[in-house]
């Protein structure tokens, strides 16, 4: 019997309120959005009167807005979702945070640490009424009077998850956050000698338990009823795999299987626009070590065996043109198997 939820990616914009009601019929438990070239939280308005599915951002980029903004966005979304809400945040790479957005990147853990705990801060306040009162090194909140104040929220205050690969970013996830949100470029044996590992020693240092946080495990899933759908998958997931591969950011996962090298190569072709030459680097073992790959019931299998009783959520990354009926047909495998 499966012990997870599963969740996929929200992919329209204007259309995210009829997705959300035909992912709900496919089965899943819940729909992420990805903050690319469209901001992450305003499909979610549209998608909290869609289905009663759960919704969150994965991620949002946490570092060029400040809490209380962030607080106010992730409210809204709470009430509009009837409680069905999680704020999903992540810091980013250095380059795009202070070239595209303009704006501080370090330290970047210790900022993210702090976020955490001015959200914290921010909804106990409209919660119980209390006087606002955070100073932190990065973020001061000090006032909140009664007419910004939107009070307590009937849901509860959203669930603040972080986004994590690094074994700091990790620990510090698991000591402060309510959701470790596990980085979709990894691997069985990285999230294994790596990630679980971090989170329990964070969990350790916060004097938490495993029940104290979820796991939600991202799965790069490559999938296919027959040879014409598997080979749409996978040259979507092999443009995906490159371009992770060529980020210095994500090197630790293929420097657990030796292939640092194969990061260098993409790293140079990146900064040469080379991409399609990149999707040529990632062969098959590359793609099966750490994507999940085959028909709906091997992919089922292989979910199954790495995130069993290990995580609370699967989000299933699809980077091609996923039917709902594909969709639906491998969320039941998973949920039979």
């Amino acid at each position: 019997m499966v012990t997870f939820k599963i969740d996929t990616q929200l992919r329209s914009f204007a259309g995210a309120a009829a997705e959300a009601a035909q992912l709900a019929e496919a089965g899943v438990d819940g729909a992420f959005t990805f903050e690319g070239p469209h901001d992450g939280f305003v499909p979610l308005t549209l998608a909290a009167a869609g289905a009663p599915i759960d919704l969150y951002t994965n991620v949002a980029i946490a570092l060029p807005r400040n809490p209380m903004q962030l607080a106010y966005l992730a409210n809204d979304l709470q009430l509009l979702s009837g409680g069905r809400f999680m704020l999903g945040l992540g810091s980013q790479i250095k380059p795009q945070i202070e070239k595209r957005f303009g704006a501080p990147f370090d330290p970047p853990v210790a900022r993210m640490r702090e976020l955490v705990l001015a959200l914290r801060a921010i909804f106990t306040a409209w919660e119980s009424g209390e006087r606002l009162k955070f100073e932190g090194q990065f973020y001061r909140h000090t006032l909140m009077t009664p007419m910004f104040n939107p009070g307590p929220t009937p849901g509860g205050k959203p669930p603040i998850w972080l986004g994590a690969l690094g074994p700091r970013m990790t620990q510090m996830t698991a000591e402060v956050a309510d959701g470790l949100l596990v980085m979709p470029f990894s691997s069985e044996r990285y999230f294994t000698e790596h990630t679980l590992p971090n989170l329990s020693a964070g969990l350790e240092r916060g004097g938490r338990t495993r029940s104290d946080i979820d796991v939600i495990s991202q799965a790069i899933v490559c999938v296919g009823r027959d040879e014409a759908e598997y080979a749409a998958a996978v040259a979507g997931v092999k443009g995906l795999l490159s371009f992770y591969g060529s980020t210095p950011s994500y090197r630790p996962v293929l420097d657990a299987h030796g292939w640092g090298d194969l990061h260098l190569e993409l790293n140079t072709l990146s900064k040469q626009g080379r991409w399609v030459e990149m999707i040529g680097l990632i062969d098959d073992d590359v793609l099966r070590t750490i994507a999940v790959c085959g028909t709906p019931d091997e992919v089922a299998a292989q979910l199954h065996r790495r995130f069993d009783g290990v995580a609370d959520r699967v989000a299933f990354y699809m980077p091609f043109a996923a039917p709902t009926d594909l969709i639906a047909e491998a969320v039941a495998a998973v949920k039979s198997g």
